[in-house]
C-alpha cells in the first residue's frame, strides 16, 4: 500500500539531502539581516525613489552599501 497523496506534517528541508558538494560551499556567502526603523514620512520618500529608479528598497540599500569603501 502506497502513501501516495498523505499529507504529513514537517519541514520539506528535512527530508532532502544534506551532502554539500564542493561547488555549493563556494557559492555559499553568509547572509545577515539588516533590520531598523524609519519615520513613515523617510519610508514613502524612499519607496517613491526607489520605484523611479526601478528598483526594490532592498536593491537600492544593496547596492548602496556595495560601493562603501573597505574601510
Amino acid at each position: 500500500m502506497s502513501k501516495q497523496g498523505t499529507l504529513t506534517a514537517g519541514r520539506p528541508s528535512a527530508t532532502k539531502s544534506r551532502a554539500a558538494t564542493l561547488a555549493s560551499l563556494a557559492d555559499d556567502t553568509a547572509m545577515k539581516r539588516v533590520n531598523f526603523e524609519l519615520p513613515a514620512d523617510q519610508h514613502t520618500k524612499l519607496k517613491i525613489y526607489a520605484t523611479r529608479q526601478g528598483k526594490t528598497i532592498k536593491e537600492l540599500l544593496t547596492e548602496y552599501v556595495a560601493q562603501l569603501p573597505e574601510r
